[in-house]
């Protein structure tokens, strides 16, 4: 019986996922080359790093706007951040010194990136939020046209940022940054290195896990203020907390206002631990793998949890770090032909766009 009801707690998503993750381990483990060691560090590096992104869309849930498939508005808000501190560090600094000044340097550049991100990010999440009040009701429709034409418009701007920075620049003609800027020398897995410790091969990205469970405990009790109370109030029934006199449409716009400002952190945490600056379309599809992570842990539209974020990040990020490497690896092994090299690609596309279909269209128990 107690077996049941954990499993029934559990539901039968995370179940069956979990049961398939266990199982791409025990095929890498017997049937493949891969060092597991390396293999289970690199799903808790894609844990952390994207940890930070899916629960930057808890708050927008919570307040009653659905998922937010606008958060590309909020990565390009973080890449903003990111090359401003970039620019300013190489036009006042040579990289030789930067290095040598050391963590503490790289510190105060990542914090820096972290914090003008965030204030930009609550600024475009106001004004998005006076959209997304515009069109009550088609929040998550128009939340993926606010993403993909924040991303467009954010490449023009990298063609014209004013950056003087050679590192960042073109190297002919020196206007418009590139497409790929290297972390190196600026804060490149600074978070997973800081208190990290190996084991075999690999290593305990123990920066990048603290600080997101870290994110997750301050916005757990956020929700437990009375601010974050009204919130969650206002997003279950809009009805009965207007007339318990809660500003409604106030804490819906808090609610974009913090998913959107989480998502620019997010951002740059994911950029710290990849090792490079992704510009133009880079941040274009990334909140759709961000939703899937959410809803593999059992969130729906109208409720997410905290526990939801850490279950579902870690199950689709090791899901998808374990199955691509070892797919190849498969294929490799069985002389397998170099058309099936996009295997991996395909199979993640089919695997995210798969679960956000699922969950949008069952019915919410």
């Amino acid at each position: 019986m107690n077996a049941l009801a954990l499993l029934k707690r559990l539901g039968l998503t995370r179940t069956v996922l979990a049961a398939f993750l266990l199982g791409l381990w025990v095929l890498s483990a017997t049937a493949s080359s891969l060092d597991m060691t390396i293999l289970i560090s690199d799903c808790l590096v894609r844990t952390g790093m994207n940890g930070i992104l899916v629960l930057a869309l808890v708050p927008a849930v919570r307040a009653g706007v659905g998922l937010n498939f606008g958060l590309p508005l909020g990565m390009v808000c973080g890449l903003i951040g990111m090359v401003t501190v970039m620019d300013l560090a190489g036009r006042t600094m040579p990289l030789e010194l930067g290095q040598a000044y050391g963590m503490g340097l790289q510190f105060g550049l990542l914090v820096s990136a972290m914090v003008l991100g965030a204030l930009l990010g609550m600024i475009a999440g106001w004004l998005y939020s006076r959209l997304l009040e515009a069109v009550k009701g088609q929040e998550m429709m128009v939340g993926i046209y606010v993403g993909f034409g924040s991303v467009a418009g954010a490449s023009i701007l990298w063609l014209l940022f004013p950056a003087k920075n050679p590192e960042l620049i073109w190297p002919l003609g020196g206007v418009g940054l590139r497409n790929t800027l290297v972390l190196d020398g600026y804060f490149q897995h600074l978070l997973d290195r800081f208190g990290s410790f190996t084991f075999g091969n690999g290593f305990f990205p123990t920066g990048v896990l603290v600080l997101w469970v870290l994110a997750c405990a301050v916005l757990w009790l956020f929700f437990r203020t009375r601010i974050g109370a009204a919130l969650a109030a206002a997003g279950a029934n809009p009805r009965f907390a207007a007339a318990s006199g809660i500003d409604v449409r106030s804490m819906r716009s808090l609610g974009v206002v913090l998913s959107t400002a989480l998502a620019a952190i997010g951002i740059v945490v994911f950029s710290q631990s990849y090792g490079f600056v992704q510009l133009y379309k880079a941040p274009l599809l990334m909140a759709f793998p961000t939703v899937a992570a959410l809803l593999i842990g059992g969130a729906s539209v109208r409720n997410a949890k905290i526990s939801h974020v850490l279950i579902g990040t870690f199950l689709f990020q090791s899901v998808l770090t374990t199955s691509l490497p070892l797919v190849n690896d498969l294929i490799a092994q069985h002389g397998g032909a170099k058309a099936l090299a996009n295997v991996p690609e395909i199979a993640r596309l089919i695997i995210s766009n798969g679960i956000i279909l699922y969950a949008l269209t069952r019915k919410e128990s």
